[in-house]
């Protein structure tokens, strides 16, 4: 762990705890259900935030305590780190022939998000009213998550809260603060415990009575009693968790596992599934990992060899025949295919020197070696240690390595749209002036407060 990594978590924690306690006074002082629903949400969000990063300070100090006794937490060199990325998520609906087609029974309307969480980093989704005139639940844009491992675990959280429910400003005011215990004990500082122990209570018993929010190893911390929310109540309609095996090109439907049955008043009919694009870029993939002078021939004899600037990058060795013709981005002489079965050894008649790799990969579907040959013998090590390490990236990080993959901007919010509407009524139905109950956004309004809250108070 790097010096100061905890005291960065400690800082992420009390901003959350702050955005919390604003988020609370801004909950009570709402007068629209809307304004309710869209508090409750950041609360809830808050909530989880501050529980992934009270169980990665946990993990950080686990990790000092094995140091210090003189035990390294993992032999194992880490691999790269990388970016994930999900982006245009739909959930389909399945409603009964007499509701959708007829237009029969009660109208049920909900208010549905998403929270997307990838170790410590979280995000949610924008609020999107539900009713039978949609098949589907769609939340456009992307969200990115920047430091994920090849091992990350994605999980998706769908959240839903009945509009019909009564709402009671003065409820909301009067609900009773949490009861305090002593469940962090001294892994805090003075300074910042109180806050945090009182915020991680009541963000451990929201979580308990809206779904759970799990740390990232899916343990969830010690519960306090459970507290009466503030506000609307969002409850955990489905979720599903998707890892590296489940990135790909293109769309794809992933199974959910429903959490809520149909006499709870923010069910929904959902169709069990999900779609979504899920992309990864590692950032071995990305960026150049060395470079320096080399000699290269097709071949284990170094006879009639060529001296060349060689960049490893991607899934290429590009050799070029001079450093300027790669900042002139010319193109180069030579390109050694880098792939997840390649293979880098010293050359065993080179053992004096110990200036010589062999390089072993497939080039046009013939597996082919190549001789390296380095100004020095620690170049050499060099060289050695970045195209091993590179190839051991690659293996972890498995299909995401085979190509590049395009990963877009991380959408910012905005306005919603008069109404949301399905494929259905894209492809079919014109819109009609008017038409539909207008959902105004209000997560700028509520930043808007809080900016205003936090000037008069800090």
């Amino acid at each position: 762990m790097y010096p100061g990594q905890d005291e960065e978590v400690l800082k992420r924690i009390e901003r959350e705890v702050r955005m919390r306690e604003g988020a609370s006074k801004l909950l009570a002082a709402c007068s629209r259900r809307e304004q309710a629903l869209e508090a409750s949400k950041s609360l809830l969000t808050c909530n989880a935030r501050i529980l992934a990063l009270l169980s990665q300070l946990q993990h950080m100090r686990r990790d000092q305590v094995l140091q210090r006794a003189g035990r390294r937490p993992s032999e194992d060199v880490p691999p790269c780190l990388g970016k994930v990325s999900l982006s245009d998520l739909r959930i389909p609906l399945m409603w009964k022939d007499s509701e959708y087609f007829k237009n029969k029974g009660e109208l049920q309307r909900c208010a549905v998000f998403c929270l997307l969480q990838c170790g410590a980093e979280i995000h949610d989704t924008d609020l999107v009213m539900v009713d039978r005139t949609l098949t589907d639940i769609c939340f456009e844009g992307t969200i990115l998550f920047e430091q994920a491992a090849p091992s990350f675990q994605l999980r998706v959280e769908l959240f839903s809260s009945s509009a019909a429910e009564e709402f009671s400003p003065a409820a909301a005011a009067a609900a009773p603060g949490p009861r305090r215990a002593s469940c962090l004990g001294g892994s805090v500082g003075c300074s910042s415990g109180k806050k945090i122990r009182a915020a991680f209570e009541s963000a451990a018993a929201c979580g308990s009575s809206g779904g759970g929010i799990a740390g990232p190893g899916g343990a969830s911390p010690p519960l306090s009693p459970a507290l009466p929310p503030l506000g609307p109540k969002y409850h955990l309609l489905a979720d599903t968790t998707l890892r590296i095996e489940h990135v790909q090109e293109g769309f794809k439907t992933h199974d959910l596992s429903l959490a809520t049955t149909e006499d709870n008043p923010s069910w929904l009919p959902l169709y069990g599934s999900m779609c979504c694009r899920l992309a990864a870029q590692p950032v071995c993939m990305m960026h150049p990992i060395t470079s320096g002078q080399l000699e290269v021939k097709l071949g284990e004899e170094l006879s009639g060899c060529e001296s060349v600037h060689a960049v490893l990058r991607g899934q290429s060795l590009l050799c070029y025949r001079h450093g300027e013709a790669r900042e002139a981005e010319d193109e180069p002489v030579l390109v050694i295919p880098i792939q997840r079965d390649t293979t880098v050894t010293q050359s065993e008649a080179d053992v004096v020197h110990c200036q010589t790799l062999h390089l072993g990969t497939r080039r046009q579907g013939e597996r082919v070696t190549f001789a390296l040959r380095a100004p020095t013998p620690e170049d050499t090590r060099r060289w050695n240690r970045a195209i091993s390490r590179h190839v051991h990236d690659m293996n972890q990080w498995k299909q995401c390595s085979d190509g590049p993959m395009q990963i877009e901007a991380q959408s910012s919010k905005n306005v919603l749209p008069a109404k949301q509407r399905s494929l259905y009524h894209e492809i079919v139905t014109p819109s009609s002036p008017g038409e539909g109950h207008v959902v105004p956004d209000l997560s700028v309004e509520i930043r808007t407060l809080l900016s205003c809250y936090y000037k008069e108070n800090y």
